[in-house]
């Protein structure tokens, strides 16, 4: 009976503390969108991405190249040329494979790209979150886009252009 007793005022502490607390959202994509500095921060990505996959599919192209000569020539080449040749061909793939590493791999030049672009908005965002969050009282602040198991949401609860307008963009 004690134990009854215990458990449910422990319940009902529970559910006054968890009332208590103040909850917002945001839209991180909606927020991004509104920056213009995170479009060009984007162009410049994109382009950077494009000219490094160029040059890798042209490594590619190079060792489909080589290879398409060696089953040309492969009937008419001695053991130590067709040797050589394949030496050539694995090469190439091998530059063509370390070249795409430098580029996209996880210590690549698009990471290090995306983090000197894109990490500086999202600490000005983070702070400016932070801000508003300490100012108002929020115990927590749900971005939208990643909280999947949000099925609605209250517009009234959504900070994003509170956000915003703290950052200098006006919506």
């Amino acid at each position: 009976m004690k134990k009854a007793i215990l458990l449910s005022l422990l319940f009902v502490a529970c559910v006054f503390t968890a009332s208590a607390q103040k909850f917002a959202l945001i839209d991180m994509e909606y927020i991004l969108k509104n920056i213009p500095a995170y479009e060009q921060a984007n162009t410049q990505l994109n382009q950077a991405s494009q000219q490094y996959q160029s040059e890798v599919e042209a490594k590619a192209k190079e060792a489909e190249t080589l290879y398409k000569e060696y089953q040309k020539a492969s009937a008419s080449l001695s053991a130590a040329q067709k040797t050589q040749r394949e030496e050539a061909i694995v090469a190439k793939e091998k530059e063509a494979a370390e070249l795409r590493k430098k580029y996209f791999g996880p210590e690549g030049e698009m990471a290090k790209k995306q983090e000197a672009l894109i990490a500086p908005i999202q600490d000005k965002i983070y702070e400016a979150v932070k801000q508003i969050s300490e100012q108002k009282g929020y115990a927590a602040v749900v971005d939208r886009g990643s909280a999947q198991s949000i099925i609605f949401a209250s517009p009234s609860i959504d900070i994003s252009n509170e956000v915003l307008s703290r950052l200098g963009y006006s919506n």
